[in-house]
């Protein structure tokens, strides 16, 4: 699709310079009848409709005819040539699909990525703070580039920018080089830019002129280092360029152009976007096996014959997953317990004890670090950093555990409680404390039918007894019958 769109600018092109071309004939033929046929009649209708007298040579004087012949610039241009967007050796037609992905991915499984046919992942290598203007590395960068890598996704990389001069245009592209060279980087490095509108932003007030010239100047430095400079944008903000110089930077590099509609690919070949575009964001809603939350997906229309040649072999060291990603912690220091006994994991996940590390008991004392806002706790236990489910523990070193819980037969811990409650709405009951299956709906509960609430658990799970079963909901959709 792009390629048609660029034939179709190349047609127009030749057609205008045709059209040049033979008007400036035009222009001579009539120049040599006045100086060689002419007479005092064709004269005076050639000053009458020009609007001045026309001189001896044939020429008007600087400035009569073109307004800026008489403007000086205020600095000296420097001599170049026009520049199309570099070609790649090795880029192909193909139609190719990929995510783009940062620490708001977490810990991405690319095995699973690589095998739901994901062919490229744009990750964001870090990114400029809107107010303060540090440069920042993105938490899962290394290890997103370093997996998706291993299991044959080719990998493309952004950076998030808030340059407000050209020294801080180029720090970025020499700090994203930097970062690069150790990773084999096939598709673009994209120049992204956003929130300059908020009054907040360190670039707000910066002309259309003067953030495209900054991107210019990153993006150059990119492909000065090897790579293939790519921008990033909204469909409406390139749109007749009301917040870019999106001519200029279409004829130099390849476009990502985002915009969300009804419908996304393939069910319609790409955006609502008159401009030349490479790549389309077709949504931030997707979802795909591996990555837990929504993610955004896109369509490339280029791909490549064979995966790209790290820079400099051997710079990029071996990482492992963050297991914090995504969370923010209290940072405390203080002496805690097992309510009964509790799982110390090496990641905040339950479900799989592959997991599990050790084990606190009752009585038996770790200090806790932090607390999380996931409802998990950070714990240092025999020499390692450990997590356990926050409502497990507590900072009483002379809890007692008390009698023991009915048995549920499921993993889920439940503290017991004996209240009235009722369903906030309309409320599913189900026979295990899980929305995936094998749990099932067994009955709904409806706003004002009470019931009695016999347990609850820190991962939000309530246990009821619904005409003699014992049956599960999720906390937040009941309330309590006082």
């Amino acid at each position: 699709m792009a390629k048609e769109k660029e034939k179709k600018k190349a047609y127009l092109a030749m057609a205008a310079a045709f059209a040049c071309v033979l008007s400036a004939g035009l222009l001579l033929l009539l120049a040599a009848l006045l100086l060689f046929g002419g007479n005092k009649d064709q004269e005076a209708l050639t000053a009458d409709s020009e609007g001045a007298s026309v001189q001896d040579e044939g020429l008007p004087e600087d400035g009569e005819e073109d307004p800026q012949a008489d403007l000086e610039p205020e600095e000296e241009g420097v001599s170049t040539e026009l520049l199309k967007p570099k070609e790649v050796e090795g880029e192909t037609d193909d139609i190719t699909l990929g995510v783009d992905v940062s620490k708001f991915q977490e810990t991405i499984d690319w095995e699973q990525v690589a095998a739901a046919g994901v062919d490229f992942a744009m990750v964001r290598t870090g990114y400029r703070k809107s107010v303060a203007g540090e440069i920042v590395e993105d938490e899962c960068a290394r290890y997103n580039l370093q997996e998706a890598a291993e299991h044959g996704v080719r990998l493309g990389a952004y950076f998030f920018s808030t340059a407000v001069s050209e020294a801080e245009a180029l720090e970025e592209a020499d700090w994203v080089c930097e970062f690069l060279k150790g990773y084999p980087i096939t598709y673009p490095v994209v120049y992204n830019c956003e929130g300059f509108q908020d009054e907040t932003s360190r670039q707000y007030g910066m002309t259309v002129e003067e953030r495209s010239a900054l991107a210019q100047v990153f993006l150059n430095r990119v492909e000065e280092a090897g790579y293939t400079g790519m921008f990033y944008a909204a469909r409406s903000e390139l749109q007749d360029s009301l917040f870019w110089d999106t001519e200029a930077l279409e004829q130099r590099y390849r476009i990502w152009v985002a915009q969300y509609l009804d419908q996304v690919y393939p069910d319609i070949d790409g955006p609502e976007y008159d401009g030349s575009f490479a790549m389309w964001q077709y949504t931030d809603q997707g979802t795909v096996p591996g990555i837990r939350t929504v993610v955004d997906l896109n369509v490339a229309y280029f791909g490549y014959e064979e995966t790209a040649r790290a820079l400099e072999e051997g710079a990029a060291g071996q990482v492992e997953a963050d297991p914090e990603v995504g969370v923010i912690f209290t940072e405390v220091s203080e002496q805690v317990t097992s309510k009964d006994v509790t799982n110390l994991r090496s990641t905040m996940e339950q479900g799989d004890d592959g997991n599990v590390t050790a084990q606190l008991r009752n009585g038996e004392a770790c200090t806790r670090t932090g607390v999380g806002n996931n409802g998990w706790s950070r714990v240092e236990y025999d020499g390692q950093v450990l997590y356990a489910v926050s409502g497990y523990l507590t900072t009483d070193l002379s809890y007692v555990t008390p009698a023991s819980e009915p048995d549920d037969g499921f993993k889920t811990q439940f503290t017991a409680v004996t209240e009235n409650v009722t369903a906030k709405d309309v409320t599913n009951l189900r026979n295990r404390p899980s929305v995936e299956a094998p749990s099932e709906v067994i009955v709904q509960l409806n706003h004002g039918e009470v019931i009695v609430r016999t347990g609850v658990s820190e991962p939000g799970w309530s246990r009821v007894e619904y005409n003699g079963q014992m049956l599960y909901c999720i906390s937040s959709y009941l309330e309590v019958v006082e």
